[in-house]
């Protein structure tokens, strides 16, 4: 049977690697242990010049990088980065590849966030680390030499997710929002019944079944799915947020999670900017330098941010 994922050589190269790093023990530990060592297979690295600390903010874990060079008058742009991971593996080294690029090539401040998992810590824990570094930044500003008027936000899958529902809880907090909010292949809570759900049931890297398995781990009562905190789908308004830039992948069950959430920011009057990958897997932006297909949504990407950062 012929597979109805046409993928690059390159892309099925990474892949094959990808799969390559499999749990050496049963559950959770064996999992993230996994994990742990292919994001090490892929994080090169940093740029020379980069200041790279690890401190707290508000009580939470975060990396802070620090671009080479002087900091301007107001003090430097910021993306604070939330990595994904289904709620459940990822850290602050598992998304190094792409947090020590976005500061070096965008001469900017990263703080990416170091939230709790489940289901040591299911919603919302994860969700209030993120909202409380988000507004300690904006506090603490003037010591972290970031320009309050031109900070970020974004995340990649499961922290697509969280930094969706931040836009949210800001708004409903009537604070003021990111300069904009950039997601990669998030997962927003769409219905099962998207098509991408059974186009893509079995794709490379993430499957639906996937998909059920860290949502139950994250959500442990039913009706949370129902809460756009959660799952920001579920919001029935969706005015007055940041200007947003959603990037899917093609052959990825979440793709139309990302489609649905930027139809419902274009009808409400919200800038919205969507990238569909063509040929691009659910977590592909570990392949960057290695498939051109990658690199393509990477200067997207940096493209998007600038947009919000200028």
């Amino acid at each position: 049977m012929i597979s109805p994922y046409r993928l690059s050589p390159a892309m099925a190269e990474f892949v094959a690697l990808t799969l390559s790093f499999t749990a050496q023990e049963p559950g959770i530990n064996g999992m993230r242990e996994a994990y742990s060592r292919m994001c090490l297979a892929f994080t090169p690295e940093r740029a020379a010049g980069l200041s790279v600390i690890d401190l707290a903010v508000a009580g939470v874990p975060v990396r802070c990088y620090r671009p080479a060079g002087t900091a301007p008058e107001n003090g430097w742009p910021c993306v604070v980065y939330l990595h994904g991971g289904g709620w459940v593996v990822g850290d602050l080294e598992s998304h190094d590849f792409l947090t020590a690029a976005l500061a070096a090539d965008l001469s900017a401040i990263i703080i990416a966030v170091d939230y709790r998992l489940a289901p040591e810590f299911p919603f919302p824990a994860a969700f209030d680390d993120c909202l409380t570094v988000w507004r300690a930044v904006r506090q603490q500003s003037s010591e972290l030499g970031v320009d309050p008027q031109r900070i970020a936000i974004a995340g990649d899958s499961a922290g697509g997710n969280l930094a969706a529902a931040l836009c949210l809880a800001l708004r409903d907090a009537g604070e003021a929002q990111p300069k904009g909010q950039a997601l990669l292949y998030p997962g927003l809570g769409g219905a099962a019944d998207l098509p991408s759900r059974s186009e893509c049931a079995d794709a490379p890297l993430l499957s639906s079944n996937d998909l059920e398995c860290y949502r139950a781990l994250y959500l442990t009562h039913r009706d949370q799915e129902k809460l756009p905190y959660a799952m920001p789908l579920m919001a029935t308004e969706f005015s007055a947020l940041a200007p947003a830039f959603v990037a899917v992948a093609q052959y990825d069950p979440l793709r139309d999670d990302g489609v649905c959430y930027h139809k419902a920011l274009k009808n409400a009057g919200v800038p919205s900017e969507f990238y569909l990958g063509a040929g691009l897997v659910h977590g592909c932006l570990r392949a960057k330098g290695k498939a051109p297909e990658v690199d393509a949504l990477y200067e997207k990407l940096l493209a998007a941010l600038r947009r919000f950062l200028d």
